[in-house]
């Protein structure tokens, strides 16, 4: 008989957060609700003369970023609280209460970075030398002013923004349609029980040791997919369009250069990371004869891709387990690094264990005036430890930037969202890898290592390189039809996946199931910081200190700098190819390994 999970009552309280480290209780929560809305009906009286004086600018910024803080903090509470058991109504009402009135304040708070906008840049030096408090605000006024030449005047800016509703549109349709609406056949699973192929069970499905099992899996998904490509393809062709005409009513000379601005990186990342995937896809064509090898197939299809090349030779990791094991792989970071991460496993900063109606995945959320906050759904298992480390990773570079800096630039770029994470997830793989004498083990691990490389550096570098050709082709003016899509993503995974592998038919349709060429030329950042961590965690392991103290100023560095000079303090320049090929060069090394290991 399956154990029934705990109700949230029942959770022991060592293994919950303790959000009483925000708010002592919902009263006190109450109350900044109240605040913000008050500081905003005064701050709104502002409207029309925030840069007529520097004390008024002064004022201006002070009160907003107050306002922004108690309400992040406020936000931040509710959706814990909402988060841990979404049956809970009381704390469902107060999450959905507070985001109509975050939405209200931004509303009546959008006039202030206009009229920043519109002020003359002579005029702003100059209150710099009037009131020299205001210097403390001068990044966030530069990076304002850095994306002037693409504001419009007040009426096309009231256009634009009453174009972002019918804008979102094709990216709604779209979720909606594969969600709800588009219905998968059923199929018997490798214990012969009729299921029934969703979004959620098609990996599970793939990952299957039955090969009939995956095949038909494979073939009946992209055959529901085939039925619908020529609606689906309109919908892509939708939000093309709609990037061509944002990017071209803000001047800007490509829809990549619009997309990639918004976190002031230039286009020659995006490009360099594609040309120098391309320049080592051998590494990929390896991995992928690798696999058809260890799986002992005369074909390798793609209905192969994800099912293990190693058998899970792994032992079940207790959270304890976990906790200990992830601090001795943390320790090339410092003690100082690791006396924090161990702060947060001893005083109930994650919540750690599943329950009834509790959101599922794994994340971690910050405040600004209190530590993060982690949530796991840990069930013993090799990946939740490294799920384990990754969310520390996130919390630890939370958690610096908001002791060093500022309110007004602690929060980092996405861009770098996921730098520290993986870093830490490498650092506890090469722990592994460095304590293990067990064969099996140490290829399970390797195995591990390389399908991350496979999923987050090839992969989504194949996704990138998609979008970029087909929003080139859109402005051309050429058709996105369901044919030229099918054939540039079948073109691409040839390409990709090379020689020993078949590329079935199906796979050219797989462009419909991506949800993140909705995106907006999001899915590179992934690569980027993969690679990005690859290099820092080597950096770190080979030479000491000196690695470490310049990754701890770029965890420190929130958004003071642009991104991609805030990696440069961490010894990454991905102006340069070298991080991405230093990365792929790490790969190739495992595959070295992987190669010669009898198995």
């Amino acid at each position: 008989m399956a154990k029934e999970l705990p109700k949230r009552s029942e959770v022991k309280e060592e293994f919950t957060w303790n959000l009483a480290d925000m708010y002592a209780d919902i009263p006190a929560w109450e109350s900044d609700v109240a605040k913000i809305q008050a500081m905003t009906e005064e701050l709104a009286k502002m409207e029309g003369s925030v840069c007529a004086s520097a004390e008024n600018l002064l004022t201006t910024l002070a009160q907003n970023a107050d306002i922004e803080r108690i309400a992040y903090k406020a936000m931040n509470y509710a959706s814990r609280l909402s988060d841990q058991d979404t049956s809970d109504t009381t704390h469902q009402s107060m999450n959905q209460k507070l985001h109509g009135i975050i939405s209200n304040i931004s509303s009546v708070l959008s006039f202030i970075e206009p009229e920043i906008l519109e002020a003359d840049c002579a005029a702003l030096e100059q209150f710099y030398t009037e009131q020299p408090a205001l210097v403390l605000y001068r990044g966030l006024i530069d990076e304002i002013q850095r994306l002037k030449p693409h504001r419009l005047s007040a009426e096309l800016e009231k256009v634009m923004a009453m174009t972002g509703e019918m804008g979102r549109t094709p990216s709604q349709t779209y979720s909606i349609f594969t969600n709800s609406d588009l219905s998968f056949p059923e199929m018997l699973d490798e214990n012969g029980n009729t299921v029934r192929i969703s979004h959620g069970r098609f990996i599970a499905l793939e990952e299957s040791s039955d090969r009939t099992v995956r095949k038909e899996a494979f073939e009946k998904l992209y055959a529901t997919y085939d039925q619908y490509k020529n609606t689906l393809a309109s919908l892509y062709s939708g939000q093309v369009k709609k990037q061509i005409f944002s990017a071209k009513m803000r001047k800007y000379r490509s829809t990549l250069e619009a997309a990639v601005d918004a976190n002031n990186v230039s286009p020659s990342v995006y490009d360099n990371l594609i040309q120098t995937v391309n320049q080592n896809l051998d590494n990929m064509h390896r991995y992928v004869s690798l696999r058809k090898k260890l799986l002992g197939v005369d074909e390798l299809h793609m209905y192969d891709i994800y099912t293990p090349m190693i058998p899970d030779s792994a032992q079940k990791v207790s959270y304890d387990e976990a906790k200990a094991i992830v601090l001795k792989a943390l320790a090339p970071l410092g003690k100082d690094y690791v006396k924090v991460v161990e702060e947060g496993f001893n005083n109930r900063w994650i919540d750690v264990y599943e329950n009834v109606g509790k959101r599922s995945g794994a994340y971690s959320s910050d405040t600004y005036d209190t530590h993060p906050f982690v949530l796991l759904n840990y069930n013993d298992t090799l990946d939740n430890m490294f799920t384990l480390a990754h969310e520390m990773g996130h919390a630890m570079h939370s958690y610096l930037s908001n002791k060093t800096q500022p309110f007004i630039y602690a929060e980092y770029k996405i861009f770098v969202a996921e730098v520290a994470s993986t870093c830490n997830e490498i650092l506890l793989m090469e722990y592994l890898l460095a304590n293990t004498a067990d064969k099996k083990e140490r290829a399970y691990l390797l195995n591990h290592y390389l399908d991350s490389f496979k999923g987050t550096v090839y992969r989504q570098t194949m996704f990138a390189e998609y979008e970029r050709e087909t929003n080139r082709l859109a402005e051309a003016g050429e058709s996105l039809t369901a044919d030229v899509l099918s054939k540039i993503y079948y073109d691409l995974n040839c390409k990709y996946y090379g020689t020993d592998i078949v590329s079935d038919q199906e796979i050219a349709v797989e462009w419909a199931r991506i949800p993140h060429f909705y995106y907006n030329f999001y899915v590179y950042q992934y690569a980027t910081g993969f690679a990005s961590a690859v290099a820092i965690a080597r950096n770190i392991l080979k030479n000491g200190e000196p690695a470490v103290k310049a990754y701890k100023e770029f965890l420190s560095g929130g958004c003071t700098k642009s991104p991609v000079e805030l990696l440069k303090i961490a010894g990454v320049n991905l102006e340069s190819p070298q991080p991405i090929q230093d990365a792929l060069d790490v790969m190739g090394e495992i595959l070295d390994e992987m190669e010669k290991l009898e198995l």
